[in-house]
């Protein structure tokens, strides 16, 4: 019997390849069985081509039509890249240390950002166009309409006007939300949404600002206790940043991790309440956490290259997570129904 498990899958532009590789090792096997999945931006792509593919037919096809989603949005999602700022970029990990900081200075990645600062999405008028429209509606086994779909989906966006987290599921789980969830704001205009709870059209920024990836919704009573959650950023650097590319990539890290913390540091403070019996005669569930991660290599390539998808990034992404998730079947995936993987206060203490 598959061990039954929900997946919850970090955003991270690029690095969210590597996630692809575990979602494709997972779905390889029959070890394991995804209930319910809760994405965020790169996280909300890969959890939409999961849940389309793996509704779309039962057990051996349906894993099959979940990887060739995924192999879809991969490959397009590459081809979207400007490769002459990838071989730029790459080129800038060689230059000697006392140089690098001024080939960052004139380097094409410095040079959209800036460009970032004058000018808009907006300002493209009617030439503006988000290609991850495109790519989610060329998938294989298209994301239909399917309110009582299975594995369930959850994908998180952030409220543009007041800031707070929105966690689509169900039917509400359509392209437009999963792009809402992916939305930039430097990159791409707002997603606009008809909000049945409010009567009015709602725009919507990227979910890792509010929920990175969000695991409230994970813990409804028809789903699993235990929680798989595939980080991209990495949670600790041991070095101190010093330059001014090595501290925004650290910000941007502890920014895009700071939702999850706190909903781990709430698991980890209603885990000692029951502990301490202080929860006696309440009905509530208590989930178990596990990790698969590999901040070595995040650590490594650094926050510029989130916004550079190239096909050898993509692949070498790809082959970490598969590598990851082999790991954890052979080892943690055995806490599965038993006990966390993970020691909670340490992680986020």
């Amino acid at each position: 019997m598959p061990r039954k498990i929900n997946i919850a899958l970090q955003g991270g532009g690029a690095h969210g390849a590597f996630a692809w590789g575990v979602l494709d090792r997972l779905l390889e096997g029959d070890e394991i069985e995804v209930a319910g999945i809760s994405g965020t931006s790169a996280g909300a792509l890969n959890g939409a081509a999961l849940a389309a593919g793996l509704t779309s037919a039962p057990g051996r096809q349906g894993r099959a039509a979940a990887r060739q989603n995924l192999d879809h949005v991969w490959t397009e999602v590459s081809r979207v890249s400007d490769h002459r700022l990838l071989r730029w970029m790459t080129c800038l990990d060689h230059v000697p240390s006392p140089f690098q900081r001024w080939a960052e200075l004139f380097s094409p990645a410095a040079w959209m950002e800036n460009m970032s600062r004058i000018f808009s999405p907006y300002d493209s008028g009617p030439f503006y166009s988000n290609p991850l429209g495109r790519i989610i509606a060329g998938m294989p086994h298209p994301l239909g309409p399917c309110e009582n779909r299975r594995p369930a989906l959850f994908v998180t966006a952030t409220n543009v006007r007041d800031g707070h987290i929105r966690v689509f599921s169900g039917d509400e789980v359509t392209p437009d939300a999963v792009m809402a969830s992916a939305c930039l704001p430097t990159l791409f205009r707002a997603v606009e949404i008809d909000d049945p709870k409010t009567g009015r059209r709602e725009a919507y920024w990227d979910g890792g600002y509010s929920g990175n990836p969000a695991l409230f919704p994970l813990f409804g009573t028809d789903l699993p206790r235990d929680i798989v959650i595939v980080t991209i950023n990495p949670m600790r650097r041991e070095g101190i940043p010093r330059t001014p590319v090595e501290i925004q990539d650290r910000i941007n890290e502890v920014s895009f991790n700071s939702s999850l913390l706190r909903e781990l540091r709430a698991i980890q403070f209603v885990k000692r309440l029951t502990a301490e019996g202080r929860l006696t005669g309440r009905n509530m569930k208590e989930p178990l956490i596990h990790l698969l991660s590999d901040d070595d290599l995040m650590t490594a390539l650094g926050a510029r290259t989130k916004l550079l998808p190239g096909a050898g990034l993509v692949a070498r992404m790809k082959a970490a997570g598969r590598l990851a998730a082999e790991k954890f079947l052979a080892g943690d995936a055995r806490n599965i129904g038993e006990r966390d993987s993970v020691d909670l206060p340490r992680l986020y203490g």
